[in-house]
Order: structure tokens, then sequence, then C-alpha cells
């Protein structure tokens, strides 16, 4: 299975859309950003024409961007070689400073792989992908290293598919007209309208589960976290191997957990969810 952490550096470029045309865009933002994500787990160390062929960038301009980047502090080299340096790890620590909803779900996770036995995950959805953005790993259940950043396709996981669920008619037809629907196994829904009703059934049921699709022998269950508006902001996902576990036991075992963990980060959001009370005549 080829899922890599990180959106891939040459799709960033390929998918600039009007706002490249605005005279307020700043590509030469966009291409550095472009250097920064292809390094990934098949190009730790990469050469300035391995990242010039990843981006579709020139070899001059991926040299220019590579020297400003060292200048700053978050590239280094050694020979012709490229990596990244710790630096490049604040921008995400910024990002979770200023995410209340992290420090908040993170004791919830704790206390689901506990109770559990199994993985425990946060995760939101960004373009056509659910991105880990919290994660307590028990033991490692997928061929790829999955850690807070991973970024895996939102139609083949449970957590995906719960974030697409709840974010609505016109977001759920973009992301079928626009997302690539890949095969990972035999089990994969590919299909447009076989996933517009899987999304459907996991609004009607209120969580996903999702059996080998994204990866053999993997088994996941999701549920929805809500802000005090009510609005789904992630996805909770407590994952196994169905070597340990079979789906009836996750749904009889961890499934009842799993919900209750959600609600209580929801209500730590803020979420109340008994109906607000009409006021008719003078009364409520």
């Amino acid at each position: 299975m080829e899922v890599k952490a990180g959106t891939g550096a040459g799709e960033i470029l390929r998918s600039v859309t009007a706002a490249g045309n605005e005279r307020d865009f700043v590509q030469s933002l966009e291409r550095g950003f472009a250097v920064l994500l292809a390094f990934d787990e098949e190009r730790t160390n990469p050469t300035l024409t391995e990242l010039a062929t990843a981006t579709n960038l020139s070899r001059p301009a991926v040299r220019r961007l590579l020297l400003t980047l060292q200048r700053m502090g978050y590239v280094t080299s050694d020979g012709p070689r490229w990596s990244l340096t710790p630096r490049v790890l604040t921008i995400g620590q910024h990002y979770t400073a200023t995410r209340a909803m992290i420090d908040l779900a993170h004791p919830h996770l704790l206390r689901l792989a506990e109770a559990t036995g199994e993985s425990a995950s946060l995760a939101e959805l960004d373009g056509n992908e659910a991105v880990y953005v919290a994660r307590v790993p028990v033991r490692r259940i997928m061929s790829i290293n999955v850690a807070v950043g991973t970024r895996l396709p939102a139609h083949a996981t449970s957590m995906g598919r719960v974030l697409l669920a709840w974010a609505g008619p016109e977001r759920i037809t973009r992301y079928l007209e626009e997302a690539p629907l890949r095969s990972y196994t035999a089990r994969t829904v590919t299909d447009p309208a076989e996933l517009r009703t899987v999304l459907s059934g996991v609004r009607g049921a209120g969580l996903s589960i999702v059996d080998g699709e994204l990866e053999e022998g993997l088994l996941s269950a999701s549920a929805p976290v809500r802000d005090r508006t009510g609005a789904v902001v992630a996805a909770l996902a407590s994952s196994t191997a169905t070597g340990r576990l079979a789906p009836e036991r996750l749904r009889k075992e961890i499934v009842p957990v799993l919900l209750e963990t959600a609600a209580a980060i929801s209500t730590d959001l803020g979420y109340d969810p008994r109906p607000v009370p009409v006021k008719r005549d003078g009364f409520y």
C-alpha cells in the first residue's frame, strides 16, 4: 500500500486553483512549501535533481528555494543530498498549540486506548484526505508508520467516511467528482454512487466501520466529534487487526466505548445533545 505522510509536492503545484491567478497569490511561497513537502518516507535525503523531479520545478528554482530554506534553518545539506532539520517540527507545534481540541481530546484518547487495548486516533478532513491530528498507538497494525500528520484517503477509511458523511451534500458531491477513488484492496469502495450510499448509512448509524478496505486485515471504527454548535469537527477512531478482533466483537466490545469517548470529547468542546426548547405562546 502506498500511503504517505504529507501531501505530494507535485500535487500541490498541480492543484493551484483560481487563487493562483489572483494578484495576492505568492507563487514563490507555494513552491517553497512544495519543496518542503517533497521530503517524505521515500525521499528522506533527496538530491536537488530528485526534488526537482518530485516538484515539477526546474533545478535552478529548486536550488534557490533550498538555499533560502537552509538559511532559514529548515533544511541542511550533506554534499549533494538534502534533509529536513528539526525546525520544521515547529510548524506543527504552532498548529497543535492553537488547537484546544487536541489538548482536550488527548486524555480521552489515552483512556480509550487503555480500555480497548487498541490504538486511538483523532483526525480532521483536509482536502480529500483524513489527517491524523492526535494519536495514541498501542501496537503497529499497518504497513506504514502512522503518526500525527499522516494523511489517508477519506473514502477508504472509517475516519474519512465519518468526516465526509457530516460534511454536507455539496462537499460530498465535490469529493465524489474530484477525489481519486483508488482501490487499495479488493474490498475498497470505488464506485461514487456506492460510496454516496455508504456515507448515508454512516450518518444513519452514527458511526463508520471499515474492514480491510485500506489494507488487508485492518479493521477500524470511527465516531463523530462535535463542537458546541453541533458541527462535526473531527473523527475519533479505534483501530485493530482482524486477526485479533472480528467485526462482530468490534461492534460489541469497542464501539460502545468509542461512542462514549466521542461524546465525552464533544461535551468538553461545549456540545450539548439535548434539544433546545421551543418557545410557544410565551412559555417554554
